[in-house]
């Protein structure tokens, strides 16, 4: 199964929905806590619900289940845990969830997860399609756009 990563800052519009149309993505599954600051320019959830659909003929969901708790977001933000903390809080956050039995898999078949980061590298985006890939058979095959 293909799925694919992005995250939509050093971005301009015009780059960020060539990757979404050229890798012909059928569904933009946005990972992000906050879909809807100001400081997303045209990645705010209304505004990219409307240009995926007209610009990359691609549906747009929203599964906060696959956002960090504003707590562990803000802990790692401000330096109080390191990225290794990161990743053990909210692997076990997605634990707890049971995201491997909720999640419609039909959307991550060909699904692009969002979130703000430029790279996947220190994202819980890259954290999602690791432990779907540890908890469940789906094989995702992971390429992220950026």
């Amino acid at each position: 199964m293909n799925v694919y990563t992005i995250g939509f800052t050093k971005k301009n519009a015009e780059t960020f929905f060539n990757f979404i149309k050229s890798q012909e993505i059928s569904t933009l599954i946005d990972v992000r806590l906050n879909n809807v600051s100001q400081l997303a320019g045209f990645a705010k959830r209304d505004d990219l619900k409307f240009f995926l659909r007209e610009i990359c003929q691609t549906e747009y969901v929203h599964l906060p289940d696959l956002a960090p708790t504003k707590d562990i977001l803000s802990n790692y933000k401000k330096g109080i845990i390191t990225w290794d903390n990161y990743e053990e809080e909210f692997m076990s956050l997605m634990v707890k969830r049971n995201v491997e039995r909720t999640i419609d898999k039909t959307l991550i078949n060909n699904g692009c997860l969002l979130c703000s980061e430029h790279e996947p590298h220190f994202c819980h985006r890259r954290l999602v399609v690791d432990y779907l890939n540890q908890t469940t058979d789906l094989k995702l095959k992971v390429k992220h756009l950026y």
